[in-house]
């Protein structure tokens, strides 16, 4: 779909037509802010991220060896700025234990329930350690698979696997700690 346009784009740029770089950043804009944002829980932080990753994009777009999609090359640039930003200025996490519990949510359509669930899995994934909650970010809230993390992160999908699984069984005891009965919920919505 839009591998091909990509391919394209990238041809102009580097044979000197230097607006067609608009083409990539218009097309992928977006989903790199939102993978940025998952990162640091600041839009306008998140933007300037992003800004940067397209920045190094267009100076390394010769790099790019086209063995996998423009877009995988793209997010593994963008992932692994976004942590080295994030060591170089960490984002402020707030304790675990410090977060609120999710309230009693009884509304007609279980909306704050479900809202509040979803605040408290966030907040317990930023508060694990960083080569966990990078796999996780990638793997559950970017909806990327395995291989794709494991490129992004510039690691063995084994190490993946495993911080993934490392990363789930930390977020069980922490979760079962702060809010019991949430894991439950979790499981019967989805």
């Amino acid at each position: 779909m839009s591998a091909p346009m990509d391919e394209f784009a990238v041809q102009k740029v580097l044979a000197g037509d230097t607006s067609a770089f608009e083409e990539i950043v218009s097309r992928w804009q977006g989903p790199l802010i939102n993978l940025a944002y998952r990162f640091c829980r600041d839009r306008s932080r998140a933007e300037d991220m992003a800004q940067e990753a397209f920045l190094r994009a267009y100076r390394s777009l010769g790099q790019w060896r086209r063995e996998s999609a423009f877009s995988t090359w793209l997010f593994a640039l963008a992932t692994n700025l976004y942590c080295s930003e994030l060591r170089r200025t960490p984002v402020k996490l707030v304790p675990l234990d410090e977060t609120d519990e999710p309230q009693d949510g009884r509304s007609v359509h279980g909306c704050i329930e479900r809202e509040d669930s979803e605040r408290a899995v966030r907040n317990a994934v930023f508060a694990l350690p960083a080569r966990y909650r990078e796999a996780l970010i990638l793997f559950y809230f970017h909806q990327m698979d395995v291989a794709s993390t494991a490129r992004s992160l510039s690691l063995p999908e084994g190490t993946v696997k495993a911080r993934l699984s490392r990363g789930r069984d930390l977020l069980r005891i922490k979760l079962s700690r702060q809010t019991p009965g949430l894991l439950g919920r979790l499981h019967e919505q989805r």
